[in-house]
């Protein structure tokens, strides 16, 4: 049975506080999959202790010493580990069932299977066309080097794309269609590749890696930005705050870096801090911009838009299109949940607007998760505006960010487990 947390903030919403952040998720996801195909060159220091990447890294161990058997793989709710392992299994030898739970049962990947197929890779549906699991026979016998996948669906298909590209026989020229939504990410893969020793070639809309071997490297894993934006919300939730959040980079390669920027008309100032950032609140500035777009980090868009509604500011979003395929339809989670606040999200033209006029604050709120890690760590700063914030299943945030609550207990938030 599901245990929920009730949250609330004893003090006079006053914050001083060091917080270790867990690794990066997305940079330890393409690590592990980068040192797998290295066959052991590149090894991986720092890795986050998040769900998804803890059962990623279980199932390419397990790989290791598979037998001639169909494998049976499950990454559970892990979306990262579905797209990047539907490319690393059809470039080994073997025999896949790639399956998930329900709602990754309902998530599409045939934009990503139909690439890798026009590539010579063996895969089927094993249920629905078009969605998990999958059946994959492998490894490729590669008939192209050309191929093309919209850029607007999701950039991990073209990360799980580039980061097998160095192992096959021709390598990969990937044209992009269309506009790429969540870019930083593709440079990310594209920067942990060069770090590797892997060259790449971008012109226009096209990137090509020619076959080639990794060199023997370490790939060291930043601190979690997506982890840092919930202190930013906590930050600008709270009278006065000084968060401390130690070994960020000033030069990152994760897209959710911006939240410093995002933030800082929302009251939050980020300035260097020994070897990381430390966040402390300041006056909102009146000249927040009208309309923000969220295309390039749009796992950003739950903390800010929530911490915009609870300050009642009627700020417009962009470039949420992929909020809808998710871990839940997060912009229908978004909706019923702020309305428990009073506040409604409007959709019009995929420009989605904050109104905040009805806005208000009962003493006590139970808010849905939606099985989604990141509606709980975003609603959850609201109990420094609400006396008690229930927020439902707590075990939910170990997907992303396992310490989450011990962490909100160390800045002086009270947790109940129910």
């Amino acid at each position: 049975m599901k245990k929920n947390a009730i949250v609330s903030f004893p003090k006079n919403k006053e914050i001083n506080a060091e917080i270790n952040l867990t690794g990066s998720k997305s940079e330890s996801n393409r690590a592990l999959v980068t040192s797998a195909l290295s066959k052991g060159l590149v090894k991986v220091d720092n890795l986050s202790d998040a769900d998804d990447t803890v059962v990623l890294n279980n199932i390419l161990t397990q790989l290791v010493n598979r037998d001639d058997q169909l494998q049976h793989i499950d990454v559970g709710h892990a979306g990262t580990a579905m797209r990047f392992l539907t490319a690393y299994l059809s470039t080994i030898d073997g025999q896949f069932l790639l399956t998930g739970s329900k709602r990754m049962k309902e998530r599409p990947i045939k934009l990503l299977a139909a690439a890798l197929t026009s590539l010579g890779a063996v895969i089927k549906y094993d249920s629905i066309e078009g969605y998990p699991p999958l059946l994959i026979t492998g490894p490729l016998i590669q008939s192209t080097r050309n191929i093309k996948i919209r850029g607007d669906i999701s950039s991990q298909y073209l990360s799980a794309l580039l980061i097998i590209a160095p192992t096959l026989p021709m390598g990969l020229s990937l044209e992009i269609e269309g506009p790429l939504t969540s870019k930083p990410y593709v440079d990310m893969t594209l920067k942990m590749l060069e770090e590797t020793g892997i060259k790449h070639v971008w012109l226009d809309n096209t990137i090509t890696i020619a076959p080639q071997k990794h060199t023997e490297s370490v790939l060291t894993v930043e601190p979690d930005w997506s982890a840092a934006s919930y202190w930013y919300s906590i930050a600008s939730l709270a009278d006065l705050a000084t968060i401390t959040l130690p070994n960020l980079k000033e030069t990152s390669l994760q897209g959710d870096s911006r939240i410093h920027e995002i933030m800082l008309p929302l009251g939050v100032k980020t300035i260097r801090k020994g070897n990381g950032f430390q966040l402390t609140k300041t006056l909102e500035n009146s000249q927040q911009q009208e309309v923000l777009n969220l295309k390039d980090c749009p796992d950003l868009a739950q903390t800010i838009i929530v911490a915009a509604a609870a300050k009642g500011l009627n700020l417009a979003f962009t470039g949420l299109e992929t909020l809808k395929i998710k871990e839940t339809d997060r912009i229908k989670a978004l909706q019923n949940e702020l309305a428990k606040i009073g506040v409604a999200l409007l959709e019009a033209n995929e420009v989605y607007t904050l109104a905040c006029e009805n806005l208000n604050f009962p003493a006590r709120v139970s808010f849905k998760t939606y099985d989604d890690h990141r509606m709980a760590m975003a609603f959850a700063p609201l109990s420094l505006l609400i006396a008690e914030v229930e927020i439902e299943d707590l075990h939910v945030v170990e997907k992303s960010y396992p310490d989450f609550w011990l962490d909100l207990q160390k800045a002086g938030f009270t947790v109940k487990e129910i």
